[in-house]
């Protein structure tokens, strides 16, 4: 485990790096596209100890799992919802030996998929989701939860309430956001980034922030807004390498490391401390921000 606390280690005025996109390399190692990508922690783990040493060589101070859709509701969509347990327990240990001792491992969780206004969830089958995947992850070795790209604020909350109430680990809660036509963000259920902070925090969130979605740059107006909304609370901040653009029937993302890294100085100045990427980011995006965040420290 990390010596210290995340919130510990933050208190000083550290900036820390977290990781890039996973599911990109997952796909570079042969999955295939209706693949389970939490399987392979059990079928093919040295594949995914590769993803994660790659992310520690490139300089992130901590690292996900490979567990983003670890819920039993996800995993019964492959007939794996029996294997919760030992699908995130997998996925821990492996992020667990790519960090060792002095990075931390921030196990990914993500949305389930069911929503509560639909009537195909209930508060109450949430939580036991979250629980469950949670428990086995804190057995795997992983020090926080990273409950990421939630649109809701009911699942959010459950998902949070799981994690504190039945495990050690600390805490990170982002949200996704898109830009509206009145220049303002929302989630996909029309949550702004001041309520994802407010009932974040009052969930019991450690650290709350913006994931996936956007380009550095408009990741850099999100995290203001939440600055503001919140003085101290500890923000992360994952964003895209750019937005989307479809070149030749292939999916690509357009911001280099040098453009993402030209952003460090602004996204700290927002009020981030915790960067790292997502969808598009690779481990030179990250190698980029590592040093743009020391170049800027270096100066204060």
């Amino acid at each position: 485990m990390a010596k210290m606390r995340i919130t510990e280690a933050l208190k000083s005025g550290r900036i820390l790096i977290s990781d890039g996109a996973w599911g990109t390399f997952l796909q570079e190692k042969g999955m295939k596209p209706g693949e389970c990508p939490e399987a392979w922690c059990l079928d093919r783990p040295d594949d995914v100890l590769d993803i994660a040493k790659g992310y520690i060589a490139a300089g992130a101070d901590m690292i996900e799992t490979d567990s983003f859709g670890g819920t039993c509701f996800k995993l019964e969509h492959y007939h794996l919802a029996d294997k919760v347990g030992a699908l995130n327990e997998a996925a821990a240990k492996i992020s667990r030996k790519a960090a060792g001792n002095s990075q931390w491992v921030i196990a990914s969780i993500g949305p389930t998929g069911k929503m509560l206004a639909m009537g195909d969830v209930t508060e109450e089958e949430f939580y036991d989701a979250f629980k469950e995947q949670a428990v086995a992850l804190e057995k795997g070795g992983a020090d926080a939860a990273c409950i990421e790209t939630m649109s809701d604020i009911e699942e959010a909350v459950q998902a949070i309430k799981a994690v504190k109430e039945n495990t050690k680990l600390e805490v990170i809660c982002t949200f996704t956001f898109e830009k509206t036509v009145q220049g303002t963000y929302r989630t996909m259920m029309g949550v702004s980034p001041e309520d994802a902070v407010e009932a974040a925090v009052a969930a019991g969130a450690d650290i709350v922030g913006p994931n996936c979605g956007n380009g550095i740059e408009r990741m850099i107006d999100i995290v203001k807004t939440m600055r503001a909304a919140n003085k101290t609370i500890p923000i992360l901040v994952h964003a895209n390498a750019g937005l989307p653009v479809n070149v030749g029937g292939v999916t690509t993302f357009p911001e280099t490391p040098s453009d993402m890294a030209a952003r460090i100085p602004q996204m700290i100045q927002a009020g981030a401390n915790i960067i790292g990427g997502c969808c598009g980011t690779t481990p030179d995006h990250i190698t980029a921000m590592k040093k743009a965040v020391e170049a800027y420290q270096a100066k204060r």
